[in-house]
């Protein structure tokens, strides 16, 4: 990762000197000035969308590099390349341009912006949990890439002192539709996470269509908006923001989906203290999450928030890692090396938490109080064992009040973490015990046979799975040696 770094920072380099021979230093520094002006602002909206799983940010970093060397500097090379060869063969520069601009230019860019994408699936395949995933690194990739080309295209304008097409610009490139080449390649990024979930052809059709689609596409944006003024722009335009409402309902979609794993994955470990039905409710909702990053803050201080926002990544990470195990892309040792880890970082974090009897507070407000079980004093782990090498089960169910210690918000005196007053879920008067969940005196262990009650949301009867659905049938789980919702947690 640290060389591709700094081969991609070699690569802007040799791009930013082409532009300064090419120009003036003081016009290429006002042009530069211009072109990361919004990178800022646009970095934020693109990441504001990766907030229930983030992803690494050194990858992401990688791709915005990768966008803003490497792709430009041999998009740049190869696209002046094709434009004297098409000069030299029609005899008309402005019609050469127009036809490199519509034709020539699309697949050179879609393919070096989306050989970082295919590298992903290639050696980061475990990454790509979803069209989430894919349209992120594909933003990355293009807003690095559309930030340098900018600065190119601001720098000629400067050259031929021409303001008022700067303006005009600055006005297209920088303020209407900083978002055009992060849409293109997003097609290309949800193809490949697609590909990522789907192995065989399936996955090799999509990523074709995919790329055919961000080519046409970028083409048909260079095309109207070069040769039909500005109705065509206006034209482009309206295509652009489709496909950007497009991404959005995807984007929408998937994090539902993504939520419905949680549901689907995480409830068995109830069973060994670290997780609660509070805690998976609060991980269920961005809402929620910050109200709990929120009420550890207000209880903890930094070090809390910390903590708390400790505890959602691996939460959800440990969710999606039985994801990824049930589709068959991680493999049983890996699994379970990353699975005793992620329930490390979970209980570490809990322990780090203010304890709710103590603080009187509840990180929702209003509903069920998160945090370590009651009477947990805060900086110890929440059962015997959280803290050392394993992870063995608290005898006779999940941790209760101390003796005598206040009782957890909105829980009775030795109700479970994460249960309302009263008996557990499925287990009320004139209710038959419910065999998904721990009762009082019975082993603490899951059930031979984890049936959850349903599938994730937003699955329509025998929907055959995919981006919306772990696999197999309605209430049904996964097939597998390991990762799937029959699994017993670990002991130690």
């Amino acid at each position: 990762m640290i060389g591709g770094l700094i081969a991609a920072g070699i690569c802007a380099l040799v791009s930013f000197s082409i532009d300064i021979l090419n120009g003036d230093p003081v016009h290429f520094a006002i042009a530069l000035g211009l072109a990361v002006a919004p990178v800022p602002l646009l970095l934020a909206l693109v990441l504001a969308l990766d907030r229930l799983e983030p992803e690494p940010r050194a990858q992401l970093i990688f791709a915005f590099a990768w966008g803003a060397g490497v792709a430009v500097l041999f998009a740049g090379l190869l696209n002046t390349f094709n434009l004297i060869l098409v000069t030299r063969h029609i005899g008309d520069a402005e019609d050469a341009r127009a036809l490199v601009a519509t034709f020539g230019a699309p697949p050179v860019e879609e393919t070096l912006k989306g050989l970082v994408l295919l590298g992903l699936l290639r050696f980061r395949r475990q990454e790509l949990d979803g069209p989430t995933d894919g349209i992120m690194y594909a933003s990355m990739v293009g807003l690095g890439f559309a930030m340098s080309e900018n600065v190119g295209y601001y720098l000629a304008q400067l050259t031929h002192g021409q303001p008022e097409a700067l303006a005009a610009t600055v006005a297209v490139r920088g303020i209407l539709s900083p978002l055009a080449h992060p849409l293109f390649t997003s097609l290309i990024g949800m193809s490949v996470a697609y590909a990522a979930l789907h192995r065989g052809a399936r996955g090799y059709a999509a990523i074709a269509a995919g790329w055919a689609g961000a080519m046409v596409l970028h083409g048909v944006w260079n095309g109207f908006a070069s040769s039909f003024g500005l109705g065509g722009l206006a034209i482009a335009y309206v295509l652009l923001m489709i496909l950007l409402v497009i991404e959005i309902i995807v984007i929408f979609a998937d994090r539902r989906r993504m939520v419905g794993l949680l549901q689907y994955y995480l409830p068995p470990y109830e069973r060994i203290g670290v997780i609660g039905q509070a805690d998976i409710a609060m991980l269920s909702s961005l809402q929620r999450r910050r109200d709990a990053r929120a009420w550890a803050r207000l209880h903890g201080g930094r070090a809390a928030a910390r903590a708390m926002s400790d505890f959602q990544v691996a939460a959800t990470e440990l969710g999606l890692l039985h994801a990824r195990a049930a589709r068959g892309a991680i493999d049983e040792a890996s699994f379970h090396a990353q699975q005793r880890s992620l329930i490390e970082a979970m209980a570490h974090a809990r322990a780090a938490l203010p304890a709710p009897g103590r603080s009187g507070g509840m990180w929702g407000g209003s509903g069920p109080a998160f945090g370590v079980p009651s009477g947990s004093p805060p900086g110890r782990p929440p059962h015997p064992g959280a803290s050392g090498g394993g992870f063995a089960p608290p005898a006779g169910g999940p941790p209760g009040p101390a003796p005598g210690g206040p009782p957890y918000p909105g829980h009775a005196p030795g109700a479970a973490s994460g249960w309302s007053a009263g008996a557990p879920p499925g287990h009320g008067p004139g209710q038959p015990p419910n065999p998904h969940r721990p009762q009082p005196g019975s082993p603490h262990q899951p059930p031979a046979q984890w049936n959850p009650p349903g599938p994730p949301p937003g699955n329509p009867p025998g929907d055959p799975g995919g981006w919306r659905n772990p696999g197999g049938s309605p209430g049904v789980p996964p097939q597998g040696r390991y990762g799937g919702p029959g699994w017993t947690p670990p002991g130690r």
